[in-house]
């Protein structure tokens, strides 16, 4: 991944949010994350004020979307993202402690790229997000329009 790309994180666990941010660094991955710990804060900063998406235009984005959030679901946000002339592009990665078959596939016909289950277990789900922080140093992702 190029080091351009800012990775924005939705993630409402503390805990679960620098574990993530810890092992993604652990892989070599050295791009910015933004956390968000509300999908309400991650729809502003990815759609804008004005709600059009167009504030990031040009920006090559990553997002790691957690679907159990305090405010709003996920799913709407990936939804959102999807349909949005300047972020459907954007890869959504979703990191999530749902494992329903539906709700997996629900995710992919909406556009999600990558689905992981996050695994109960400390150590394996550190080593998951070491994974995919070695998927991500090797991804192409492209700027939105």
């Amino acid at each position: 991944m190029t080091e351009h790309v800012t990775i924005i994180m939705v993630e409402d666990d503390e805990g679960h949010a620098r574990l993530i941010e810890r092992n993604i660094r652990r892989a070599g991955v050295h791009n910015e994350i933004i956390p968000f710990a509300t999908g309400g804060d991650a729809v502003r900063f990815l759609f804008g004020s004005d709600g059009s998406g167009s504030v990031n235009s040009g920006r090559a984005l990553l997002i790691l979307l957690d679907l159990n959030l305090p405010d709003m679901s996920g799913v709407d946000i990936l939804k959102r993202v999807k349909e949005n002339e300047h972020l459907k592009l954007t890869p959504v990665v979703v990191l999530t402690t749902t494992d329903d078959e539906r709700e997996i596939k629900r995710c992919y016909d909406l556009g999600a790229n990558v689905y992981i289950t996050k695994p109960v277990n400390y150590d394996s789900f550190a080593n998951a997000i070491r994974q995919l922080g070695l998927f991500f140093s090797v991804i192409q992702v492209p700027a939105t329009d």
